[in-house]
């Protein structure tokens, strides 16, 4: 049976079809979700995807992390479903406190748009099962607000227990201690700044490393069944 991964759509969001487009080129069932329902419509994971200012004027993420379907996210989240948020949808994990931390503006207060290399920290979570330890990806980064921060004890927690999932190799934003991409403490939620829905296809991107991610949870999903 092929997986359904849910994409939610966000007033403003432009990265939806990306996602949605990523899901099917490898090999999933995708599903949009509308982010004034509380439905998941039956998926068995959910995309929160990047490319919108929703709310942003008061918070990155903040506006967001209130609307209906977030309830539901949460809810399946804690619950063990796997979660992956990009760039935005990184903001609103934070801002649903399903993930430590907080976003702000990029150390050098500019909107950045590049192909960024990164180091895979960590392979066991629902969304880099697929990956080798310690392979170095590329991936489109594109943001404004990219600059993970969290105080010391956080970032040591996020260090001992190996949730640092990815580090930039040249980090473009100023972010703690190099982060790019976290984990919660279970492995299923993972919410990353840079944005693998766009390194899918060798036509339109500078590699197909995004590949990874989609793969590694349809893995996950289809080991689960």
């Amino acid at each position: 049976m092929t997986s359904r991964i849910g994409v939610v759509t966000f007033p403003g969001t432009l990265d939806d079809h990306d996602a949605l487009r990523a899901v099917e080129q490898c090999g999933g069932e995708a599903v949009s979700l509308w982010h004034a329902s509380d439905s998941l419509n039956n998926v068995d994971a959910v995309i929160l995807p990047g490319g919108f200012s929703y709310g942003d004027y008061l918070r990155c993420g903040a506006i967001a992390r209130f609307a209906p379907v977030m309830d539901s996210v949460i809810d399946a989240a804690n619950k063990g479903m796997p979660v992956l948020g990009i760039c935005n949808g990184f903001q609103i994990l934070c801002e649903s406190h399903l993930l430590p931390g907080a976003l702000m503006r990029n150390e050098k207060m500019k909107f950045i748009c590049r192909e960024q290399r990164l180091r895979v920290e960590v392979t066991d979570t629902t969304w880099t099962c697929a990956f080798a330890p310690f392979e170095e990806i590329s991936i489109v980064l594109k943001n404004g607000e990219g600059n993970y921060i969290a105080d010391d004890e956080t970032l040591r927690m996020l260090r001992d227990n190996n949730q640092v999932v990815f580090r930039y190799l040249d980090n473009p934003n100023g972010s703690s201690d190099d982060i790019a991409g976290i984990t919660n403490d279970r492995g299923n939620v993972v919410g990353l700044m840079p944005h693998p829905e766009h390194n899918i296809d060798e036509l339109t991107a500078g590699s197909t490393d995004g590949r990874g991610f989609f793969e590694s949870v349809l893995k996950f999903l289809s080991a689960r069944v």
